[in-house]
């Protein structure tokens, strides 16, 4: 039985994720923490992973110090930039065991992450590439880590295939072509009604390739914490792992 610690237990992910490792047949919750609670409960003889679900503002915070304890930690929240991430390195390098982990997923939705790699797949093949990802108002961070994980992919195919830049001739721009991010445009919606959906479009002279995953609800996320957290407890994943496609043979 795997023990399990849920950090931002009381959030709209948080929530469901205590559900499902109460529900699963090989999980157990060891604490249900939330904001003001100490982390400092949560010990290697209580806990074998941790998931934590809160805010871009805390959560790198959070991650350090349960390194620190000593505990491995799959980490569901966004926002995380390539200085955060050589801070969790660094802390992984002097971490209390050597084989302790920390698994962070722009996108947990099996659907998201296999349009991720199929966008990867196509990205040599086609002159104009653009990124659409599309949530609900209360999403904090924009765009989504999963759109900036999509464009860097698509981004880093096209260099190896030694492809140029995507063309854009646009002469005025108010800010309606997005945020660049590696090269590709990356545009963001904020809706009333809409969970958590990305288009990736790709266009050639007569044709065009649309690619899209869409979760209209949080329980399309937990079977792939869930996987997460047992390939992480398993302890063949040593250091920083990013991205669930790591777990999909793909």
């Amino acid at each position: 039985m795997i023990k399990v610690s849920v950090v931002g237990a009381k959030g709209r992910m948080g929530s469901h994720v205590v559900e499902a490792v109460n529900t699963a047949e090989d999980t157990s919750l060891a604490l249900a923490l939330d904001a003001g609670d100490d982390l400092a409960q949560i010990t290697p003889d209580n806990t074998d992973v941790v998931v934590e679900f809160t805010v871009p503002a805390v959560s790198l915070e959070n991650v350090l110090t349960l390194v620190a304890q000593g505990v491995d930690v799959v980490v569901g929240t966004t926002g995380w930039t390539d200085e955060k991430l050589d801070q969790v390195r660094a802390a992984l390098a002097k971490a209390p065991r050597e084989d302790q982990s920390v698994f962070i997923a722009p996108n947990f939705a099996i659907s998201a992450v296999l349009a991720d790699y199929f966008a990867k797949v196509a990205a040599p093949y086609f002159e104009s590439a653009e990124v659409i990802e599309l949530h609900h108002p209360n999403k904090v961070d924009a765009p989504s880590g999963t759109a900036i994980h999509t464009a860097h992919a698509i981004a880093e195919a096209r260099r190896d295939a030694g492809l140029g830049e995507v063309p854009d001739n646009t002469q005025t721009d108010g800010g309606s072509r997005g945020q660049v991010v590696d090269g590709i445009h990356v545009h963001a919606v904020r809706l009333r009604g809409l969970n958590a959906h990305e288009e990736v479009l790709f266009g050639n002279a007569g044709e065009q390739l649309t690619i899209r995953a869409d979760s209209f609800d949080r329980i399309s996320f937990m079977p792939g914490v869930l996987l997460a957290v047992r390939k992480i407890a398993s302890h063949t994943y040593p250091g920083l792992t990013i991205g669930l496609d790591h777990f999909l043979n793909l």
